[in-house]
């Protein structure tokens, strides 16, 4: 079905932005915020609860909650708007091919890099971390079986969002209605909390089947102009909800569970929604265009960011001192470009060494077919 055709007041409103960098700067900024999710605090999970209720933890869990937690709805977006103009128009086969070694293989690699690398410190001493487990403890760490890895607890992500893109050939086929009907199963399967391993979490889902649709229906273009109080006001109303219900239920939270949990994916909507009419706007500068460079390491800094939280984190840490501490604070407001600088650099490095394995590992992102890669042409063109 072809987008609807936008009316021509709103053409005359305001000239329409690049579509292709705000989905770049999303990126940038939603993986940024994954890594507060993981930033590291250096206490476990008794002196976190002694701290509840500090300045500093209700900084961490602002940030983390109110933005970091809502950068995957986004990116599930991202990934089932790029796919849904051009998934109908290949072979299955090359399809699914081609994201095996854009999202599968990365995952694999990644995952197998963290545990020679972390555990290894681990059983050095070098750092606290997991130690090598039996069979099922790796099969979780290497292919996200049946929950999120001890280490790369990210790649839950990139294992359902794989999971996704192989039904994506045929639910890209389908009527809005039906595809409408599977994004509401998924959100009331997030919100029961049922537990089976098929998908680790549905949400990914949801939000990719919206992505289709936003892409048939021209949602993109629509929210691209939307005017800031529309934007802003739904986060700000749920935020109020979302705090309060998560202050009442720290310790007893059985009972409302499952207002809870409506309000956390009713807030990531909103948070999601926020984040792209800012990414459109940031897009029309000269700091957003600069800021797009940067833009090619997203992925790498994806995968590669729990590494430095593991084997570098601690070493900062040491200098700051653990959450709790006075310097804690901007270690962790600073966290994200700190493994971004890494990140970077890893990448170049691994660039100057094997070009191949920096186009494995950054799922065909960089390397030395990058200009032919899928990942390579504009972002707004489906990949």
């Amino acid at each position: 079905m072809d987008a609807i055709p936008l009316p021509d007041w709103t053409k005359k409103r305001t000239p329409m932005p690049a579509v292709s960098d705000a989905i770049g700067l999303s990126r940038l900024i939603c993986i940024l915020g994954v890594v507060y999710v993981h930033a590291w605090t250096g206490i476990g999970g008794d002196e976190m609860a002694r701290q509840a209720g500090s300045g500093q933890d209700v900084l961490r869990w602002s940030v983390v909650e109110l933005f970091g937690r809502s950068a995957v709805p986004l990116l599930s977006v991202i990934s089932g708007w790029l796919v849904a103009k051009s998934v109908t128009k290949r072979g299955y086969g090359t399809f699914v091919g081609g994201k095996t070694r854009a999202i599968l293989l990365p995952m694999l690699l990644w995952n197998a890099i963290a545990i020679v690398l972390v555990v290894g410190a681990g059983a050095l001493r070098i750092v606290p971390a997991p130690l090598l487990g039996d069979l099922r403890w790796v099969l979780d760490n290497m292919l996200e079986l049946t929950r999120a890895g001890d280490i790369n607890v990210q790649m839950g992500f990139l294992r359902d969002l794989f999971l996704c893109m192989l039904i994506a050939p045929v639910i890209a086929r389908w009527p809005t209605s039906a595809l409408a009907s599977v994004a509401v199963l998924s959100g009331i399967y997030m919100i029961s909390e049922f537990n089976a391993p098929i998908l680790l979490r549905p949400s990914i889902l949801m939000f990719f089947t919206l992505g289709i649709i936003a892409r048939r229906h021209g949602w993109a273009e629509r929210l691209a102009i939307l005017p800031w109080w529309q934007a802003v006001l739904p986060f700000a109303i749920l935020v109020v909800p979302k705090t309060l219900l998560s202050i009442w239920g720290h310790g007893s939270a059985d009972y409302h569970r499952f207002l809870l949990a409506s309000t956390d994916l009713a807030l990531r909507a909103a948070a999601a929604l926020l984040v792209w009419r800012c990414a459109i706007a940031l897009a029309q500068t000269a700091a957003g265009r600069r800021a797009l460079v940067l833009e090619r390491y997203a992925f790498f800094l994806f995968c590669s960011h729990l590494i430095f939280m593991w084997l570098i984190g601690p070493a900062i840490g040491d200098l700051t001192g653990t959450m709790g501490s006075r310097w804690w604070p901007a270690y962790f407001l600073l966290q994200p470009l700190l493994a971004l600088g890494f990140a970077i650099g890893l990448a170049q490095a691994i660039l100057a060494i094997s070009p191949k394995a920096a186009e494995m590992l950054s799922g065909g992102r960089l390397g030395k077919r990058q200009a032919a890669s899928p990942a390579a042409r504009p972002l707004a063109q489906a990949h």
